[in-house]
């Protein structure tokens, strides 16, 4: 069986954010925890992802919410061998642009955007009206990753203000990465 990791970006995932949902409901779910969700730096995110990742009997799924996709692209870029071979995909919801104008001036390490193609599959889901990455900033991404890009429609930041609750397009989104 594989695990799936949520990783929220900046400010943590509330009650209310699909991650959560999914951890509630998900018996193969658990949330990575950062030590510092309010001024993050990007060496000791990735790095918490990469213990996890070590640690984990089985093969991962990365869902990956906001900042922590651009997080996910810095472990890969950067991941050993054995590290990459646990991950069997990511789902990349939602990818903050560390460049854009509105991007939150609290984090470390994180700009320039990564760009590097990913060494496994990727799904990368995004939204026509989120304020915190443009649509063809959100195709950019998808490209340079090598990622299948999947547009919402307006939805926001597709976070709690979106009300997706266990948001079930997500979830099939997942199950593919899952299957392989």
């Amino acid at each position: 069986m594989t695990t799936v990791l949520t990783i929220p970006g900046l400010w943590n995932s509330g009650p209310d954010h699909w991650q959560t949902y999914w951890e509630r409901v998900r018996k193969d779910t658990r949330r990575v925890l950062q030590r510092d969700w309010e001024a993050p730096k990007r060496q000791e995110w990735v790095d918490t992802i990469r213990k996890i990742v070590r640690a984990e009997p089985r093969g991962v799924v990365l869902a990956a919410h906001s900042l922590a996709c651009a997080t996910v692209v810095y472990f890969a870029r950067d991941a050993a061998a054995e590290e990459l071979a646990k991950v069997r995909g990511a789902l990349l919801v939602a990818p903050s642009d560390v460049d854009g104008p509105n991007y939150p001036p609290v984090t470390e390490g994180f700009q320039p955007m990564p760009l590097n193609r990913l060494p496994f599959r990727a799904i990368v889901v995004s939204s026509s009206d989120d304020e915190y990455v443009a649509p063809e900033r959100a195709r950019e991404f998808a490209a340079a990753w090598g990622a299948e890009l999947v547009e919402m429609g307006p939805h926001g930041h597709l976070n709690s203000d979106s009300k997706l609750g266990v948001w079930p397009a997500g979830q099939a989104l997942l199950e593919r990465l899952l299957a392989g």
